[in-house]
């Protein structure tokens, strides 16, 4: 039984993926992948800073355990990209890492933890186009919360979320954060539209 954090100075936590929810989520978008693209052929798989990037990864390593065969995983840098830029807090630049096969004619499958006004999506499009030109792009999510504020829509998806603009979604995964989870956080009064600046284990605004 999942237990609620006690109340934080930003409001009440309470989680919803455990770390065997999570793994459980990314192993289903695994074979999701795997049946969409009907095999693992001429796969790479982007994860988008931060915690898109080990996620990525986790995803890649579950299908070579299916499939047999390694599917290249790297990383891409949307931040120089963003429309909002100026409106956010100074973020360190993550670099971009691409797999020796490029991505050129290859299906790519961008990933990231929460999906959430779109924005994000739309900028890692953007730096695809300066990088490339795959034959198809897919998006994969851990959780998708809603409120887009663009047509942007996930193909794979490990849990659907409503929220609130209230409510922000927090991400934990092990390789950054000790451990896998997904919490939802009820901002204190006076938060506005939930859009505070995220602490190192959430992903908000996205």
């Amino acid at each position: 039984m999942r237990a609620s954090a006690p109340n934080t100075a930003s409001g009440t936590e309470r989680v919803v993926l455990d770390d065997r929810d999570v793994g459980r989520a990314l192993t289903r978008i695994a074979h999701e992948i795997l049946e969409r693209n009907r095999g693992s052929q001429d796969l790479v798989l982007l994860g988008i800073p931060r915690r898109g990037v080990p996620l990525a990864r986790r995803i890649a390593q579950r299908i070579a355990d299916v499939e047999g065969a390694e599917v290249p995983a790297g990383s891409l840098d949307v931040t120089m990209y963003r429309d909002d830029l100026r409106l956010r807090p100074a973020r360190t630049l993550e670099p971009t890492e691409l797999p020796p096969t490029g991505i050129e004619n290859k299906v790519v499958v961008l990933v990231d933890d929460v999906l959430f006004s779109g924005r994000t999506v739309r900028s890692a499009l953007d730096a695809l186009h300066d990088l490339g030109r795959p034959s198809a792009v897919r998006l994969a999510v851990l959780v998708d919360r809603g409120h887009r504020e663009l047509p942007v829509r996930a193909d794979f998806v490990g849990k659907n979320l409503p929220t609130s603009l209230g409510e922000q979604v927090r991400v934990s995964v092990a390789e950054t954060d000790g451990h896998d989870a997904v919490a939802i956080t009820t901002v204190g009064t006076g938060a506005g539209s939930g859009m505070a600046e995220p602490t190192p284990a959430a992903e908000v605004g996205r």
